[in-house]
């Protein structure tokens, strides 16, 4: 995993080598395809983990705060952070692969737990009467999380992002009534 990551951001997914990843991680060839039977399979466990991880972050985040502006703002903070950390490339191509209409079949029945977690403290945010009382949680949360995708994708390196996701997140606060 971790060669084949580190292939990744080196190259992309598309011009990444299985066997400059098998070299790297030191096993035979076939052993890359009994663990992953394509390298976006690789991407979609990279993509579960991180996930996962992100939602326990952003979760001790805001047992900590229960704030709404503060929790989607550290939610921005730590898929900004994913980014920095994986590199534009391969940072893209986890991105790409999420919405592919190639995308390897995986369980879609799982819950995607960023968007969980978001959607978690939007409805506590209702709960307490500090957004609109008619709003969604689970699509509000989609809908911040798409556009915080889209944004990052199509923004990288702008000198202007940082001011343009401040404004996304005040957007979306507004959007969903905050009062």
């Amino acid at each position: 995993m971790g060669a084949a990551i580190a292939e990744f951001k080196r190259s992309g997914i598309a011009a990444a080598d299985v066997g400059a990843i098998v070299a790297a991680a030191g096993v035979a060839h076939g052993t890359f395809f009994f663990h992953f039977p394509t390298k976006e399979h690789v991407l979609l466990e990279l993509e579960r983990r991180e996930e996962e991880r992100i939602a326990k972050q952003l979760a001790r985040f805001a047992a900590s705060k229960n704030d709404l502006p503060s929790t989607l703002n550290e939610a921005i903070r730590l898929v900004v952070g994913l980014e920095r950390r994986f590199g534009a490339l391969l940072f893209k191509d986890f991105l790409a692969l999420h919405f592919s209409q190639t995308r390897p079949p995986d369980d879609e029945s799982r819950q995607h737990p960023v968007i969980v977690e978001v959607a978690r403290e939007i409805e506590c945010a209702r709960s307490l009467g500090q957004i609109d009382s008619d709003v969604n949680g689970v699509n509000s949360a989609v809908f911040f999380l798409l556009g915080l995708y889209a944004l990052l994708t199509t923004t990288h390196n702008w000198p202007e992002q940082g001011a343009m996701l401040e404004d996304y997140t005040a957007r979306t606060l507004r959007s969903i009534g905050a009062k």
